[in-house]
């Protein structure tokens, strides 16, 4: 039963924040140590249910996608020359475009990026990096010269996928990267998160095979059960998150959320009071909750062991 409801706060987890600036990675790996559930094991979960919100999103846009693969006069956009038009509508070119820059360097990178930037510590530097990068982007977008996503260029599609690379270290969102990123080049945000969430498709989809053909031994049967929670769970949760994010988008900037952001990087950073921690501790242990004897003791831990000091030093 615990395992179920794991799977049920992760899946809440990540499709509330997978297309949100918040960098849904960042959560999950602070929710997932709160938990006592992380590890090999974990992150193969974390993949399984990252595709129920990609799913979400394909459905969200499914007229658009269609009409990309069904559009056949694309090639002339692969001269040099038409990388600037802007009457061409969405593309596969522009797709391309966009997921060409992180998929080789995402390849490169993938063994230190899983070795040595999944942990709390770098997810917590990665979360005030970005919401200061966002808050950067805000300040600079004086002038839009795209609203529409239909209207993007071939070399703004490249460009904003070479923003998309930050999002490869933990914390750093992948929508906030690629939404501030099309800020700077003076595309509004309503396009570009359009663009954003649509590229998401099938460089996660890419991303997210790799990683299981790699990782799948780590499952047993046991675990489908779980992961078949945690899919419909995140589909369902990410499917509202995104339409919440766009009518968001047409009242507010992404300083919102770069304030959330600096906020969930600091709230490790207060030291609970070790009488009242150790009192949780003891009193949970003495009930034989050993579940939530863990759970407590986790928490605890997380918030002990990356205490400032360390990040100051």
């Amino acid at each position: 039963m615990y395992d179920y409801l794991i799977a049920v706060v992760l899946g809440i987890v990540e499709g509330a924040t997978e297309f949100l600036p918040v960098s849904s990675t960042g959560h999950m790996v602070l929710v997932g140590h709160m938990l006592g559930y992380d590890g090999l094991r974990a992150g193969v979960f974390e993949v399984f249910i990252q595709l129920g919100a990609i799913m979400a999103v394909a459905v969200i846009y499914k007229e658009k996608i269609l009409t990309m693969l069904h559009f056949n006069g694309w090639r002339p956009l692969l001269r040099r020359e038409s990388w600037r038009r802007s009457d061409t509508g969405l593309t596969l070119v522009h797709i391309a475009a966009g997921a060409v820059p992180v998929l080789p360097v995402g390849y490169l990178l993938h063994h230190f990026i899983k070795t040595y930037l999944f942990s709390v510590e770098t997810v917590l530097i990665g979360l005030v990096a970005g919401g200061v990068f966002m808050v950067l982007a805000e300040k600079s977008h004086r002038k839009t010269r795209c609203d529409d996503v239909d209207k993007l260029t071939v070399a703004q599609s490249f460009g904003i996928g070479l923003f998309q690379i930050l999002a490869l270290w933990p914390g750093f969102s992948r929508s906030g990267s690629t939404i501030a990123g099309g800020l700077f080049l003076g595309v509004g945000r309503k396009a570009a998160a359009d663009f954003s969430f649509i590229m998401a498709v099938p460089v996660m989809l890419a991303a997210c095979f790799y990683d299981l053909l790699k990782n799948m031994y780590v499952l047993t049967d046991n675990d489908f059960d779980m992961i078949t929670i945690g899919f419909f769970v995140a589909f369902a949760v990410s499917y509202a998150s995104v339409y919440w994010f766009l009518n968001f988008l047409n009242r507010s900037t992404l300083t919102t959320f770069a304030v959330y952001w600096f906020i969930i990087a600091w709230l490790p950073c207060i030291s609970l009071g070790d009488t009242v921690s150790s009192g949780l501790l003891l009193s949970n242990a003495r009930s034989g909750d050993t579940r939530c004897f863990r759970y407590v003791s986790s928490l605890y831990l997380s918030y002990r062991t990356i205490h400032c000091r360390r990040f100051i030093q």
